[in-house]
C-alpha cells in the first residue's frame, strides 16, 4: 500500500485519495488515528487504511466526528470497511497456515461520498468533486 504524507494538491483538479500503509497506523496511537482521518476529511479528502481500525477505534472516530459536525461546516463522514473473508484466506496464509484479519477503511466526507454498492468483495461509491 502507498503511504502519502503531507501531499497538497489543488481541490479543483479533481479528489485527493490518501491511501495510509498499515506500517503507518501501527505507529500511532488512536487519537493519532482519528485526528489523521478526520484533518483529512475536513479538507474534502477521502482516505483509505489498509489495515483499518479496531472496532473500539471506530466507535471513537464516529464519537469525535458527531462532535465536530457543523451545520454549515463539516458534514460528517461516510465509512465503509471491507473485511477479509475468514472463510478463504490468502494464498500466504493457507502456505505459512496462519490467518489475517486484515481489512481495508474508506473514509470520505459525508457530503463528497455515497456508497453505490457493499458486498463481500466489493466497494462501489460515487465520489463528487463538490
Amino acid at each position: 500500500m502507498i503511504d502519502v504524507g503531507e501531499v497538497t494538491h489543488d481541490s479543483a483538479d479533481g479528489v485527493r485519495i490518501d491511501m495510509v500503509s498499515a506500517e503507518r497506523l501501527d505507529g500511532m496511537a488512536t487519537m493519532e488515528k482519528i485526528r489523521m482521518v478526520l484533518d483529512a476529511v475536513h479538507e474534502g479528502n477521502i482516505v483509505i487504511l489498509e489495515a483499518g481500525l479496531a472496532p473500539d477505534e471506530e466507535s471513537k472516530l464516529i464519537e469525535v466526528t458527531m462532535s465536530e459536525i457543523d451545520p454549515d461546516g463539516f458534514s460528517g463522514i461516510e465509512i465503509e470497511t471491507y473485511p477479509k473473508s475468514s472463510s478463504d484466506p490468502s494464498l500466504i496464509d493457507r502456505l505459512v497456515g496462519g490467518s489475517s484479519t486484515s481489512k481495508l477503511t474508506v473514509i470520505g466526507p459525508a457530503n463528497r461520498i455515497e456508497t453505490l454498492h457493499k458486498d463481500e468483495s466489493l466497494i462501489s461509491a460515487l465520489v463528487s468533486r463538490q
